[in-house]
């Protein structure tokens, strides 16, 4: 069984928000294999989906973004799924909008949601998407930038990311983390 992470806050005023891309792979995934999130448990929204690879649970954390490992942990041994069967989704700063970075492990690099998730998971050794979403302006302050919605002129670089985010998804069901790194790290 696969576990896929998108990380994000829950809440209309979040809704598309540079923090809630891992939200908005989510929401595609569901939408791309009719699966609506309409399971609420582990202080999140889930779905279960039967795909020819196996069993997958998509899922959105509701804790907030700094708590998501309250929502993980929990799913994981409900379900006893491996480390090393989840995907975690989320947004980064020191990446161009738009660009995906793939990693089977790594720090925090100042995210705190997967600072919450290495505290709760006790590793930092996990499959991850990273979706570039850009350092904000001189001036602006981040929690402010990660917290507004893309540019209109973002738009269709941050659609075509959510895309490849979902690519590199459903690739990660059928070859080893290590080829989808190799055949999506940069789209």
């Amino acid at each position: 069984m696969k576990l896929i992470i998108g990380l994000g806050n829950p809440g209309k005023p979040y809704e598309h928000t540079r923090h809630n891309i891992g939200f908005d792979v989510i929401d595609e995934l569901a939408n791309r294999w009719n699966a609506p999130l309409n399971q609420s448990k582990f202080n999140g929204m889930y779905a279960s989906v039967h795909r020819p690879e196996g069993k997958v649970i998509l899922l959105k954390p509701l804790t907030y973004m700094n708590l998501s490992g309250e929502s993980v942990r929990p799913l994981m041994d409900y379900f006893d799924i491996d480390i090393e069967d989840i995907i975690v989704i989320y947004d980064d700063l020191d990446l161009e909008t738009g660009k995906l970075r793939l990693r089977a492990k790594g720090s925090a690099g100042g995210h705190n949601g997967i600072k919450s998730l290495i505290q709760h998971l006790g590793t930092q050794e996990f499959n991850r998407i990273r979706v570039g979403v850009n350092r904000p302006p001189a001036g602006m302050k981040v929690a402010d930038y990660v917290l507004s919605k893309f540019s209109k002129d973002d738009q269709p670089v941050v659609t075509e990311a959510i895309d490849k985010s979902c690519d590199a998804v459903e690739t990660a069901l059928k070859k080893p983390f290590l080829e989808v790194m190799n055949q999506f790290n940069g789209a």
